[in-house]
């Protein structure tokens, strides 16, 4: 049975940081692409940022531009998010996914992904 498991979440205070870990028992890690999500109370699930199964192609949320900075590495099958300069908007329960990867490299589409991690909390507080 595929489990993916989060975790690094906290309290933080507003510009301080946070690195988020994922991994995924079970799951042929390296053949996968994967991304990070975020829900807050109240608001939509939203797409922090994704990475190829290779590392070629990442992607980005415009809100965490500069900021967050999404890795891998597929030897310990582990997903990373590092968040820096951490803001009380960013609050919210953070989730990984996997899928299988695609040919056009990975996506923020929310239904795109068929495996999900049940979550890590993070809260930033100002």
């Amino acid at each position: 049975q595929v489990q993916v498991v989060e975790s690094g979440g906290g309290l933080v205070q507003a510009g301080g940081s946070l690195r988020l870990s994922c991994t995924a028992p079970g799951l042929r890690f390296d053949t996968r692409d994967m991304a990070w999500y975020r829900q807050a109370p109240g608001k939509e699930r939203e797409g922090v940022s994704c990475i190829s199964w290779d590392s070629r192609s990442r992607s980005y949320a415009d809100s965490v531009k500069g900021r967050f900075t999404i890795s891998r590495d597929n030897a310990k099958n582990t997903l990373y998010l590092q968040m820096n300069s951490l803001k009380p908007e960013d609050t919210a329960m953070y989730f990984c996914a996997a899928v299988f990867h695609r040919e056009s490299g990975c996506t923020l589409v929310v239904g795109d992904y068929d495996y999900w991690g049940q979550g890590t909390q993070v809260t930033v507080s100002s």
